[in-house]
């Protein structure tokens, strides 16, 4: 107990220290930073976190570099934009009917309806109020559970294991993503193949790279993502724009504001953000399902449980925290599988992850929580494990971000009805602009351009086809991952083509991956007789 309490002392000094045993500020800096730009970019309708998080990277990399001094900076700033974001997107929900966010779509049932009574002030003060509670909790959960399962995982899974989980992983991954497991499947698949692309692990040349020898060390990833994610839905936007152009919509009108949220009515909610806030973490734990689904599962529950099941729909407190509390709750239990296995759950962590594959030494995965003892050893200075006391500093950066969006993010959610004004004529050039320039200067100039534009046209098409981008972009991350770990446990092995059968706990990690497939063959086969 005490080295624990040891390497948190450490990880909580890292973030304010600098290399010389200054005082540094600028992570700080970078979590404020990160959770306004967060907060305004969730109330622009059709904005995300995800969309600031992929134009930030580049940008941030490009003004603190690569070393392990700018992984607290950047990651701040990241972790800031993650969580600001879920909170403003429940301003447009509110006031407009038009959520900022994917997120705050199940606001809309009861925010609106209380904007339109004239209690707007009180249910944008309520959501931001469950939604900082239910991210506190679910970050709560994850310095918990990542280490446990860390340890867990790190003392019972060999390379075998780990490669059945990567493959259930994505298995997974395709089957609750979106309304068609199939196609997650496909683009899943599609994502590990274009990841082939450029050098192999044996050290034998290039691969698939059609003759372009810029392509000999893979595609540029950073430019990859922004062009399959970012690129892609700012080409969505503008084809649904040009298609609106012959609605004449009347211009809206801001409803009035009414009175504030009173302690006593915060605290009678308590119960019920604990218990949306449990259901979001649980749900936000399981790669892929993600936060519609909580507050979906969430909203339902609070309505059920009800003493008044009807007044949901028509303008409750109720409904506005039920959802809010749980889509907040995703963020930090999503990070859980990221740390304690390395494996994305959704868009926010995908980028997380590139941020820490990009900067510095650390990594995430099981041998983070590792408590190596720390000890003073002659000739050697301390001995400790650097990547933990990194990981304790990233839930510094995250306590930080939760007490900036109490504080500074309670103020700034009521004047954001403002900003949700902007029309999309404007955002839309600027964030391709933006795009577009970071993948030039972020990954080798033209390449890197080239490599963003080719994929916003995968990104399109598949966006078009109704294949979803997530199992895409994780299978596109998680291939290399893959590889490595099947080449070592082929090597390992003796050369044993049946390696993944010589151990149980791969056996049904493979047997739960073959049951997924064989559900998302019948869910398919069974959309289909019900069509005809």
């Amino acid at each position: 107990m005490d080295l624990l309490f040891q390497y948190i002392g450490l990880g909580i000094v890292s973030v304010f220290q600098g290399a010389d045993g200054g005082l540094v500020l600028m992570p700080v800096v970078m979590v404020l930073v990160g959770v306004l730009v967060g907060i305004l970019i969730g109330a622009l309708p059709g904005m995300s976190g995800p969309f600031a998080m992929a134009i930030g990277l580049p940008i941030l990399v490009s003004i603190f570099g690569y070393g392990n001094d700018a992984l607290y900076p950047v990651l701040g700033c990241l972790l800031g934009i993650m969580k600001g974001s879920t909170v403003g997107g429940a301003v447009p929900a509110i006031l407009f009917n038009t959520p900022g966010t994917p997120d705050a779509f199940m606001t809309t049932r009861d925010g609106y309806p209380m904007a339109q009574k004239g209690e707007g002030r009180r249910a944008i003060q309520t959501a931001h109020f469950a939604s900082v509670v239910g991210d506190s909790f679910s970050d709560i959960v994850l310095f918990i559970a990542a280490p446990l399962i860390a340890v867990s995982v790190e003392r019972i899974l060999g390379l075998p294991e780990k490669s059945a989980l990567i493959i259930l992983s994505l298995c997974f991954m395709a089957a609750v993503v979106g309304d068609a497991p199939i196609k997650g499947l496909i683009g899943g698949l599609l994502g590990m193949f274009i990841s082939l692309i450029g050098s192999t692990m044996s050290g034998n040349g290039a691969r698939l790279t059609l003759g372009i020898p810029e392509l000999g060390n893979g595609l540029p990833l950073t430019s990859a993502v922004l062009g399959v994610l970012v690129i892609s839905e700012v080409l969505i936007s503008i084809e649904d724009m040009r298609n609106e152009r012959r609605l004449n919509t009347p211009p809206r009108d801001e409803p009035p504001l009414g009175p504030s949220l009173s302690w006593g009515e915060r605290w009678r909610m308590m119960p019920a953000i604990l218990r949306s806030a449990t259901i979001g973490t649980v749900i936000g734990a399981l790669p892929g399902i993600g936060t519609t689904t909580a507050a979906t599962l969430s909203y339902d529950t609070a309505k059920r449980r009800s003493r008044t099941p009807a007044a949901f729909g028509t303008g409750t407190p109720e409904g506005v925290v039920a959802t809010e509390a749980a889509n907040s709750a995703v963020s930090g239990a999503n990070l859980i599988p990221v740390m304690s296995l390395g494996i994305p759950g959704n868009f926010a962590a995908v980028f997380i992850i590139l941020a820490v594959q990009t900067i510095g030494d650390f990594s995430f995965g099981p041998q983070v929580f590792q408590f190596t003892p720390i000890q003073q050893v002659e000739g050697f200075g301390t001995i400790l494990n650097a990547n933990l006391v990194m990981a304790f500093g990233i839930f510094t950066l995250m306590v930080l971000a939760n007490l900036t969006n109490w504080t500074l993010g309670g103020i700034l959610m009521g004047y954001l009805s403002y900003l949700v004004r902007i029309p999309k004529d404007v955002i839309l050039p600027v964030i391709l602009t933006v795009s577009l320039t970071a993948a030039y200067v972020q990954d080798g100039g033209y390449v890197g351009l080239i490599t963003a534009c080719v994929m916003a046209v995968i990104g399109y098409a598949l966006r078009r086809l109704g294949i979803s981008i997530l199992p895409f972009v994780i299978g596109f991350l998680l291939a290399p991952t893959l590889e490595v770990l099947v080449r070592g446990a082929y090597t390992a092995s003796g050369g044993d083509a049946l390696f993944l059968l010589k151990s149980p706990i791969s056996v049904v990690m493979l047997a739960i991956s073959v049951y997924l497939l064989f559900r998302m063959v019948r869910t398919a086969r069974g959309a289909r007789l019900a069509c005809e």
